[in-house]
């Protein structure tokens, strides 16, 4: 792979991995919403939704973790920078067609850089909450489908999933 090919921005001129420059970019205000699945037994999924697993409210404290991994993406993922997000927001809705949850997390804030990285490690770590809290039960639950479902804001403007 080149060091100078097109949309590589972690990557600077000799190829090493680099922090992204964006002392010189323009605030706007930047909104990404991502999702994930969690996909389980019908059982599993009614023993979550009537709020009797044995670790407590399972969709209540994957929505506090997803929250709370938003705020902490720079810390896991290595070149992201650290951002004061004005909002996170976790909606965990049941499936039952899957069966299992369906999770969107929306975050934004007045910036220099984007969101996306918050938004889709705010999902990921509700999803992994939802299977740490009903593993006991369901050990083959699955976590899928994790993506971008949109991004606004910043020089490359707005984008959609198809």
């Amino acid at each position: 792979m080149k060091p100078d090919a097109p949309g590589l921005t972690h990557l600077d001129a000799t190829g090493a991995a680099s922090m992204v420059d964006v002392g010189d970019k323009a605030e706007t205000m930047r909104v990404a919403r991502a999702e994930g699945l969690v996909t389980m037994r019908s059982e599993t999924l009614d023993l979550i939704l009537s709020g009797q697993a044995k670790k407590g409210d399972v969709i209540s404290i994957a929505r506090i973790a997803g929250i709370m991994a938003a705020k902490k993406t720079s810390d896991l993922i290595p070149l992201c920078h650290p951002l004061m997000l004005d909002k996170v927001g976790v909606e965990i809705e049941a499936e039952p067609s899957l069966p299992g949850l369906r999770v969107t997390a929306t975050a934004r804030l007045s910036g220099k850089t984007g969101v996306e990285m918050e938004a889709l490690t705010a999902v990921s770590v509700a999803c992994l909450t939802v299977y740490d809290m009903a593993k006991a039960v369901d050990r083959s639950m699955q976590i899928t489908a994790i993506r971008l479902l949109e991004k606004s804001g910043g020089r490359s403007g707005d984008w959609a999933a198809e």
